[in-house]
C-alpha cells in the first residue's frame, strides 16, 4: 500500500512540475506536454536529453517506464533509468530505485539494496 501511494504522489508530484505554462526549452516542452497527457512527445523531448546526461530527465523518463506512459510498462528499462539518474544524486530517481529493489520489480527483490 505504502508503495502505490508513494508512486501516486510521484505521479502527482511529476504532473504538476510538468505543467508548465510558457515553454523555454527541450526539458519544458517536455513537461508541459506531459501535463497534457502527449506521452508521445514528452517521450521524444525527454530521451535525447537522458541520452545526454540528464539527471532529471533521466529520471522522468524512468517514471514514464515504471508506470508505462507512452511506453509500454517496462520496470527493467526504469530501473535503468533510474539508475542513471541516481548516481547522479537525483533524490526522486533513488527513492523510485529504492522502491524497485525492495518490491523486486526490474531487479530481484534486494531490501539491502532499497536501503542504499
Amino acid at each position: 500500500m505504502p508503495l502505490t501511494i508513494n508512486r501516486a504522489v510521484a505521479a502527482i508530484v511529476l504532473m504538476l512540475g510538468l505543467a508548465a505554462p510558457v515553454a523555454a526549452g527541450p526539458f519544458e516542452d517536455a513537461r508541459a506536454a506531459h501535463g497534457r497527457g502527449d506521452y508521445g512527445t514528452a517521450l521524444g523531448l525527454l530521451r535525447p536529453l537522458a541520452n545526454q546526461g540528464n539527471a532529471t530527465a533521466q529520471s522522468n523518463l524512468g517514471l514514464m517506464y515504471d508506470l508505462g506512459q507512452g511506453v509500454p510498462q517496462d520496470y527493467a528499462q526504469a530501473v535503468k533509468w533510474y539508475r542513471l539518474a541516481a548516481e547522479q544524486g537525483n533524490a526522486s530517481a533513488q527513492s523510485n530505485l529504492g522502491f524497485m529493489y525492495a518490491n523486486g520489480q526490474g531487479v530481484p527483490q534486494d531490501y539491502a539494496q532499497a536501503m542504499k
